[in-house]
């Protein structure tokens, strides 16, 4: 029997606003049969000294496959458990929720939400889970890290490559210890962070695994779903966009500002091996406000790496327009702007990067780093070998 299951839920409180994106999915809800006694008491001791084992991509390949509206009502509890928020919320067609609640002063004494589905069966409130809010406060501190190429050495370039890496832990593959070093250097300084990836939703599981392992604990992962190919009357990912990376990135990160809110100090860090770089720099170039919005999506969508159709055009448009407008706000208070970092993984010993157009007028904040010290490549190069 088949049960709604939360994908992930972030929850994000803001001084202004408790911003809420979640995913739901169907999930197939096995019943166990109990073993016999005196089988449980010969493996009590082996049981309880298993350590968890990582999972891997493929083992969530029916995420892929499953798509529904949903309903959940959202309950706020403050510190002695009294309920002090209630409201019921739509999905859509895949599951995704994204939404702001505007805070005022009892809303604020939120402290844990509970998160119920209650559009599957009539009458019944499936309890999803319990959660406590992340509380990001001014001034806000980001960091926004890519994974692929960048904390993970993957590759995806031939069919065995592909193979591989759903059939693998993530930990299998080379880490990039470098870029580790880089971000928990700036968690242990109070920067918030978020990972970005390119790679299909499914692959949650396997990466909060390999997170968890190295220590980071993440306040979020945007991941691109692939089930949006598959759907004839949805424009916002399209085949092209499995190879084009561009515009998937910049609206995620376009969608964590708008999460968050503008952050006084924001770290970006990606790699040179696809289009990190002028993704980055077009997000400085809107924060510097060294380009009007208008003019800024009229350079991206003649861009290779921002091939975009109608929908995809108004959509960013209209998301860049939304952050001019918070940062106009913003900096009322804020007239020094937002502190920019990039970090970019280089692909071999290149000392400079070369990118045409307005956004290379921030090249500046860029710093170039190895990924993998000369040890660390030798056995990256061992292990792909195998």
């Amino acid at each position: 029997m088949k049960r709604p299951t939360l994908v992930h839920f972030l929850a994000i409180m803001s001084e202004e606003s408790l911003n809420i994106k979640a995913s739901i999915t169907l999930k197939e809800n096995k019943a166990s049969s109990s073993p016999p006694l005196s089988f449980a008491r010969s493996k009590a001791k082996e049981i309880v000294d298993e350590l968890p084992k990582p999972s891997f991509p493929i083992q969530a390949y029916r995420l892929l496959f499953s798509s529904s509206e949903f309903q959940i009502k959202l309950v706020g509890l403050d510190e002695s458990q009294n309920e002090i928020y209630k409201k019921v919320f739509d999905s859509d067609s895949f599951g995704h929720l994204n939404f702001k609640i505007p805070l005022n002063e009892k809303r604020q004494k939120i402290t844990a939400l509970q998160v119920y589905e209650v559009g599957t069966e009539s009458g019944l409130e499936l309890h999803l889970g319990t959660f406590i809010p992340l509380k990001i406060y001014n001034p806000k501190k980001i960091i926004v890290c890519d994974f692929d190429k960048t904390l993970v050495d993957t590759k995806y370039s031939t069919t065995k490559e592909v193979y591989r890496s759903l059939t693998k832990p993530l930990e299998y593959f080379p880490t990039v210890t470098n870029s580790v070093e880089i971000i928990k250097g700036y968690i242990d300084q109070g920067f918030h962070p978020f990972i970005l990836s390119a790679s299909p939703h499914f692959y949650e599981k396997a990466m909060l695994d390999w997170l968890y392992k190295n220590q980071i604990y993440s306040a979020g992962i945007f991941l691109k779903d692939y089930r949006q190919l598959f759907n004839l009357f949805e424009d916002n990912l399209t085949p092209k966009d499995l190879k084009v990376q561009g515009l998937y990135k910049l609206n995620h990160l376009l969608d964590i500002l708008l999460l968050t809110g503008i952050p006084k100090k924001l770290v970006l860090m990606g790699d040179n091996f696809e289009s990190d770089p002028i993704i980055y720099l077009s997000l400085a170039c809107l924060l510097k406000q060294s380009q009007d919005p208008w003019q800024l999506w009229n350079y991206l969508r003649k861009e290779d790496a921002f091939k975009m159709n109608k929908k995809q055009n108004s959509s960013l448009l209209n998301k860049i327009y939304q952050i001019s407008t918070l940062l106009s706000s913003w900096m009322v208070n804020n007239p020094e702007g937002v502190e920019i970092k990039i970090f970019i993984r280089k692909k071999v010993d290149e000392d400079k990067l070369d990118i045409p157009g307005p956004v290379s007028e921030h090249l500046n904040l860029i710093e170039l780093y190895q990924g993998l010290p000369p040890q660390s490549a030798i056995k990256a190069i061992k292990a792909c070998a195998e």
